[in-house]
């Protein structure tokens, strides 16, 4: 891979990712482009959920420094970063005008459901390629319904969950 390569591969994941970008980080990355399998992306992709920050830049630097140091963490993270900033800005410039207007709310209404479907439907494809343990399948249900049902503050959570899986995984092998 050229850093040339790196740059473009986020870029073209900045530029499609619109309302959110699992479902697409995981075509690109692993299907695409084949930087990482489904277990490295997982990982990965698990452990920059965990960090503060948007998840997907930091899935950026990660990757950019994983192939070119800090360097490539930066490319990566600008090619992610250099297409929504034109768009938001194209469209910041536009939106007050139509903020008020009932079928641009509504439209904001669909996306919102649009891209609850997309996360759900990236969660089942990932969760599909990692091996069956009932003890850890265990541990993704309790984080679920820590988080959606009791509405736990999400450092609280990674706090509890990050070290418990980190244990219960390796106890297992």
């Amino acid at each position: 891979m050229r850093r040339i390569d790196l740059f473009l591969g986020f870029f073209k994941l900045g530029a499609l990712a619109f309302g959110g970008t699992g479902p697409i980080t995981r075509a690109i990355i692993v299907e695409d482009r084949r930087w990482l399998d489904d277990a490295e992306f997982a990982g990965l992709l698990g452990l920059c959920q965990a960090l503060p920050g948007a998840n997907t830049c930091n899935f950026a630097v990660m990757v950019g420094d994983r192939f070119f140091g800090a360097g490539g963490a930066a490319i990566a993270l600008f090619g992610l970063l250099l297409a929504p900033l034109i768009i938001l800005v194209t469209v910041a410039s536009f939106f007050t005008t139509f903020a008020g207007n009932a079928d641009v709310r509504a439209a904001l209404f669909g996306a919102t459901a649009a891209g609850a479907g997309l996360a759900i439907g990236t969660a089942i494809k990932m969760a599909r390629k990692i091996p069956f343990d009932p003890v850890l399948i265990g541990l993704a249900a309790a984080t679920f319904i820590a988080a959606a049902l009791f509405r736990l503050p999400l450092p609280a959570i990674i706090a509890v969950a990050l070290p418990t899986g980190y244990f219960l995984a390796g106890a297992r092998r």
